[in-house]
């Protein structure tokens, strides 16, 4: 895993597997960071070279999230791979969870430019933009129906 810093912001480049043997590395560098405090902006884990990402992966994820939050500091994921954007949707954590399409788009949400951000599952459905809007939604057919 890689850190830089952007301005205001910190950018954590994860590199290959996320999983219970690596998880180690993201805590550390989130530690550091809420410990440091050196930037007051948003943290960027940037899932462009994430290859494969498990549960304690996931949990890792959600705890830097809860952690910032505490701090009123946004957590936000850039390039995140479809295979863990279907399980954030599956899980409901596509609701809590700020994904972008890329790292600069992250970035520029912090400057007030949204415009990177994929809501929800981040394929831009109509679902995705109502709940965005905070407009309540019905369950589509098969939706919420496990095999």
């Amino acid at each position: 895993m890689d850190v830089r810093r952007d301005g205001r912001s910190v950018v954590f480049a994860l590199r290959g597997e996320l999983d219970h043997d690596s998880v180690a590395q993201l805590r550390e560098a989130g530690s550091t960071e809420l410990v440091t405090g050196r930037t007051a902006g948003p943290v960027v884990v940037d899932c462009a070279a994430l290859s494969f990402c498990d549960s304690s992966g996931i949990g890792e994820l959600v705890w830097l999230h809860q952690q910032m939050s505490l701090r009123s500091r946004a957590m936000r994921l850039a390039s995140v791979p479809a295979k863990l954007s279907r399980l954030f949707e599956w899980t409901g954590l596509h609701q809590v969870l700020s994904v972008y399409a890329d790292v600069n788009g992250a970035l520029a949400a912090d400057r007030g430019a949204d415009k990177g951000m994929c809501r929800g599952t981040g394929r831009g459905t109509a679902r995705d933009d109502a709940f965005a809007a905070g407009t309540e939604v019905p369950a589509q057919p098969n939706e919420g129906h496990h095999a």
